[in-house]
């Protein structure tokens, strides 16, 4: 049989990537989580029969995606090539063979045809709850944060451990939602599976073969070539965040050779007595998502495309946690790792990467007990919502607001978050002035203001940064402002940990911008007044910042009151 054109292999690669899209549509339209239905907190994608990723969905997260690229090896080391089966499927939480915490359930699906193994389908979702202290920072060891799933058959052969079920709804708070998840996981993986038998029958081929080494070899060969572009040199960044009960810092030394990318966290800070330590499989993959989108931003993601970005980090420092340090938070660390890393590009490609941006998602999960005013027959709930800060301003365009980077997550609606429990989200709405000055100004974080409906009362799992430590502006931008977080009676809270809260009694929130790129005083002025008359900028800062005239204030209120465009 001949083999394909070069154009025939390019339409089966459009095509593998059209698959697992749908295989990650598929998980959002049938998932229980709202993390998953309206944050997006997931990732799909296919390997070969030697567990090589490639391609991975456009929807979901590069910390699942990047790390999910590694795991599917462990599955195939742990439960044996020669022992799987048309209809298994497989699954595990392991922080260090799965995507680094225990709130994310990876499902692996071997894919067969005619008989024969030609490649993976693997999936992951974040779950409200797995049992242990719930989503959240207060842990001693990754014991304590819930139920551990090791790498294991979820389906034999088409039939359901119905004793693992069993298992996991004993040891979890929200038992429907999670089983709901695991099979929507599973599912979304058996279509993908289908769409491929399709391609490999729709193009007569009796494997995957030919089209990963089409794919693996243009990847390799790209990237190669954009790090062969680039100098041969060290530069070495850091940055300082604020940790649990103390501050903690990144560290690391870039190094580009003619065929790699080393990154080398020695330095970095660490473990934590706290959970949110960072699995090196995490760390690695936000340093390299870092690194794609800066260098190769257009190649797509698959197991040769990362190949030459390396990464190190000695064991038991905050960027590579052993087990059984505490790990639930692991994002928070994670998601600062490419600013870490652009510190350092930014030295040897100026003008290339963005400036500091609020980083890790601005969460925190509700637990909510009835009180004896409560309606009849209400019940214990936990509410998860994600939300941002501002992204860092960019050498060219402004920072976005309310945008989360590096993870892609989105923000969760109100209403969502409301449907999900007796939750009142009082208050949400952008946050005027938080985005740093600049040439190109800083994303605007939000405020949030948050309470129980009548007859509860809560706990809150708060997991914030950047209380102490504001986004750093680049090229003479400035600083972000600050998280903070009190309640309505002024009272103040801490950014981490889980934090009772007195009935009637609300948490007022004020996510952090993004920092400012460039002298504010480079800053096209046409710019800075439709920022004014948006309300983005206050009156002061133009004054201030950018040196705006009184009269020309007064013309942007003319003009707003006259209802014209700025």
């Amino acid at each position: 049989m001949n083999s394909p054109s070069n154009v025939a292999y390019q339409v089966m690669w459009n095509r593998l990537i059209s698959i697992v899209e749908e295989q990650a549509q598929a998980l959002v339209r049938t998932a229980f989580s709202t993390s998953v239905r309206e944050a997006g907190d997931l990732s799909a994608g296919v390997y070969d029969a030697r567990g090589r990723m490639l391609a991975q969905a456009v929807t979901g997260t590069p910390g699942h995606v990047n790390a999910m690229a590694d795991s599917v090896a462990h599955f195939i080391r742990r439960i044996g090539r020669e022992t799987m089966a048309q209809g298994d499927v497989y699954l595990t939480n392991d922080p260090w063979e799965g995507t680094g915490h225990l709130h994310d359930i990876t499902m692996v699906t071997p894919s067969f045809h005619n008989g024969t193994l030609v490649g993976f389908f693997a999936c992951t979702a974040h779950v409200v709850d797995i049992g242990g202290r719930g989503f959240g920072a207060d842990a001693n060891s990754v014991y304590e944060e819930g139920l551990y799933l090791p790498i294991m058959r979820f389906a034999d052969k088409g039939e359901v451990d119905q004793t693992l079920l069993r298992i996991v709804r004993g040891n979890v708070r929200e038992p429907d939602q999670l089983v709901g998840d695991l099979y929507a996981l599973a599912t979304c993986n058996e279509i993908g599976h289908r769409r491929l038998i399709e391609m490999i029958n729709e193009f007569n081929l009796p494997d995957l073969t030919g089209i990963a080494e089409f794919i693996f070899d243009n990847s390799r060969r790209a990237t190669l070539e954009r790090i062969a572009a680039l100098p041969r040199t060290t530069a070495s960044g850091e940055m300082t965040v604020d940790g649990f009960a103390a501050p903690i810092t990144m560290r690391v030394a870039l190094t580009i050779e003619e065929n790699r990318i080393l990154t080398d966290f020695t330095g970095t800070s660490g473990l934590d007595p706290k959970g949110i330590n960072c699995p090196l499989v995490y760390a690695k993959a936000y340093a390299c998502y870092a690194l794609k989108c800066a260098i190769a931003p257009e190649i797509p993601n698959n197991a040769a495309s990362l190949e030459p970005f390396e990464v190190y980090a000695p064991e038991n420092t905050i960027v590579n946690a052993l087990h059984p340090a505490p790990v639930a938070l692991r994002h928070i660390v994670g998601h600062f790792v490419p600013d870490t890393v652009y510190d350092a590009l930014d030295k040897i490609l100026p003008d290339v990467v963005p400036a500091e941006g609020a980083g890790c998602l601005c969460n925190f999960q509700i637990s909510l007990r009835p009180l004896d005013t409560a309606p009849q027959g209400a019940k214990r709930a936990e509410v998860l919502t994600f939300n941002s800060g501002g992204a860092g301003a960019r050498p060219q365009v402004d920072g976005l607001n309310a945008t989360a980077f590096p993870s892609g997550v989105m923000t969760m609606p109100v209403e969502a978050t409301e449907h999900a429990g007796p939750v009142i989200i009082w208050r949400k709405e952008l946050r005027p002035g938080s985005g740093g000055v600049g040439r190109q100004r800083g994303g605007l974080g939000q405020y949030m203001e948050v309470g129980a409906r009548e007859g509860y009362e809560f706990d809150i799992s708060a997991m914030l940064d950047r209380v102490d430590h504001p986004a750093r502006g680049r090229r003479g931008g400035g600083n972000g402002a600050p998280t903070t977080i009190a309640r309505d009676d002024g009272t103040p809270m801490q950014g981490k940990g889980r934090q009772s809260v007195p009935p009637g009694t609300r948490v007022r929130m004020a996510f952090p911008g993004g920092a400012g790129y460039g002298l504010p005083a480079e800053r096209d002025k046409a710019a800075i007044m439709r920022d004014l008359a948006k309300g983005y900028i206050s009156e002061r800062s133009a004054l201030d910042d950018y040196s705006v005239s009184a009269e020309d204030i007064e013309k942007v209120k003319d003009a707003i009151r006259a209802g014209e465009d700025i």
